[in-house]
């Protein structure tokens, strides 16, 4: 009794403050994920800027660099823009931040609780866009990768990896189906963010000002809000809680689902995680290097077909690449409707035939779809073209909202968030990986006298190669050992330690998650989808260009 009597009164943030009081459905958890997901998204739309900020010191042209300016001199100089290429590196700094952050707090997340975690999140993403204003105001791009690359490469990590456990534990009957409805978000965020940019770049644009810093700023107010509002909504469920008629034994009945739990520090260590690593950093290096490559393919492949011309791309006016650069802008808007879409399609589906099966179809499918667009390309068939590269993307977005629920039938629920981090290091990977092959590749292919229409084929070949070692890792993932499984004493163990950080638990409904919550949900969700909504239309009206 003293020592019960000891314990701290847990902080407004604090994990246990988090739990389910009656009257809470748990349909109320994946808008406010999705809240989170659809604001640290916009790092996919982050392209947007580059061509606006290649101007910030000239407004209608380029000011070129001297020639011998050094590195860091490009970094700090206030009279010359910056190049392309140069802001393109905020997209590596993001992915390996993120990943990093994602696998080194991700067991912090676990006993902080989502709550804290996705506050510290809407601290780090809008903190980061206000750095890079004030970079962007004095012209310091180190400012920028600092702000957006870094410390916002730390929101996105803390932000994706936040919802993870706690929509597990509240959909233990459809574990793919909620962690889809979550990750759906952040392939959807730069549809909403990166015309939501333009606009407001725009209207904030003056002949002194291309109008980036302030669309930063008012960017970070608005993600703010929806962040926060996202993080403070989070709760987790109260112990030894299950839905109503859910049948724990047929779950446990599967193969490669366990009732078990796995701790982070002996997860890693296992030949399971490292296969699991490998399907992951093979299934997004092939689809990375698909997006990446999707605008110039279309546009280099077809030439003067998409706009009724017969000719190849060098031989079109400037005029007509302009008009077909527009359509190819269309096709990549398309493929960022598959890729959300197939985050929530292939994620549920795995719930009914396995995770297994699901990555094992990516992979035989991946295969095929590769292999095959070389032949595509050469009939000039568009229809089928885009229809096979929509099939691809949405293996990539489903790959990415799979794995969170593959980890918890391996591992089990109560480390999987912290798991799911240390995953994630195979995103960072995959993101230098995919590019860095496609572009060399196809560059040493152009150096060779290789026609652009034919430069991808060698590239869609090997990527068809990374899918069969992927498939390869895929069917040797077995059930864990199950030696590495927590003992109940380790258990009772970090309950202990939990309890100790956090404070005394609050009293919570047993019956929590099946209530109705009234108004609550329908407003929750239309929170989320209204925006989203918005950016699905401005997304086909740009589609539709494809076959007009």
């Amino acid at each position: 009794m003293a020592t019960s009597e000891a314990l701290p009164v847990p902080g407004f943030l604090a994990r246990e403050r988090t739990i389910a009081g009656p009257g809470f459905s748990r349909w109320l958890v994946p808008p406010a994920a999705l809240a989170i997901h659809l604001c640290i998204g916009m790092a996919y739309g982050f392209s947007v800027f580059w061509l606006p900020l290649s101007k910030a010191i000239g407004i209608t042209e380029s000011v070129a660099c001297p020639a011998d300016i050094s590195f860091i001199g490009r970094l700090t100089s206030t009279t010359c823009d910056w190049k392309l290429s140069m802001l393109g590196w905020t997209y590596t700094i993001f992915f390996i931040f993120l990943g990093s952050a994602a696998a080194i707090w991700g067991g912090w997340l676990e006993r902080a609780g989502p709550r804290k975690a996705g506050v510290v999140a809407a601290f780090c993403w809008c903190g980061g866009l206000v750095i890079s204003a004030f970079g962007v105001m004095i012209h310091q791009l180190w400012l920028m990768w600092l702000g957006s690359g870094i410390i916002g490469g730390i929101g996105l990590g803390l932000g994706y990896i936040s919802p993870v456990s706690t929509l597990i534990k509240w959909f233990p009957d459809r574990r793919g189906m909620a962690t889809g409805m979550a990750i759906m978000g952040f392939g959807g965020g730069a549809m909403i963010g990166a015309p939501l940019a333009d606009k407001l770049m725009k209207y904030f644009a003056t002949p002194q000002s291309v109008g980036v810093w302030e669309t930063f700023l008012t960017l970070a107010a608005i993600y703010f809000v929806f962040m926060i509002g996202g993080a403070l909504s989070y709760r987790v469920p109260p112990e030894g809680w299950q839905p109503a008629n859910w049948n724990p034994a047929k779950a446990k009945a599967q193969k490669l689902v366990t009732d078990k739990h796995v701790h982070l520090h002996t997860a890693w260590r296992t030949r399971d995680f490292w296969l699991m690593w490998g399907v992951l950093t093979l299934n997004v290096s092939a689809g990375i290097g698909i997006l990446g490559m999707a605008s110039p393919l279309l546009q280099e492949v077809f030439g003067g077909r998409l706009i009724g011309v017969q000719a190849t791309f060098d031989q079109l006016t400037p005029a007509q690449k302009s008009q077909i650069a527009a359509i190819a802008a269309g096709f990549t808007g398309l493929l960022s409707l598959f890729n959300i879409g197939g985050r929530i399609f292939w994620a549920s589906l795995s719930d009914r035939i396995g995770r297994k099966v699901t990555y094992a179809v990516f992979f035989l499918l991946g295969i095929a779809i590769y292999a095959s667009v070389p032949g595509i390309a050469l009939t000039f068939n568009l229809a089928l073209f885009v229809a096979v590269f929509c099939v691809a993307l949405s293996m990539y977005g489903g790959g990415f909202s799979t794995i969170p629920a593959y980890l918890a039938d391996i591992f089990g629920t109560r480390m999987v968030g912290a798991i799911h981090g240390r995953i994630l290091t195979a995103w960072s990977t995959a993101g230098v990986l995919g590019p860095v092959l496609i572009n060399y590749i196809r560059d040493y292919q152009l150096d060779h006298g290789v026609a652009k229409a034919q430069a991808y084929s060698l590239t869609m070949y090997i990527l068809a190669g990374l899918l069969v070692l992927g498939f390869i890792c895929n069917l040797l993932i077995k059930p864990v050992d199950p030696k590495y499984y927590m003992s109940p004493e380790e258990i009772a163990a970090e309950d202990r330690t939990l309890k100790a950080q956090n404070g005394r638990p609050v009293t919570a409904s047993p019956g929590a998650g099946e209530a109705s919550a009234g108004w609550l949900i329908p407003a929750a969700w239309l929170a989320v989808w209204i925006p989203l909504g918005w950016g699905v239309w401005m997304t086909l009206q740009k589609a539709v260009l494809l076959f007009k």
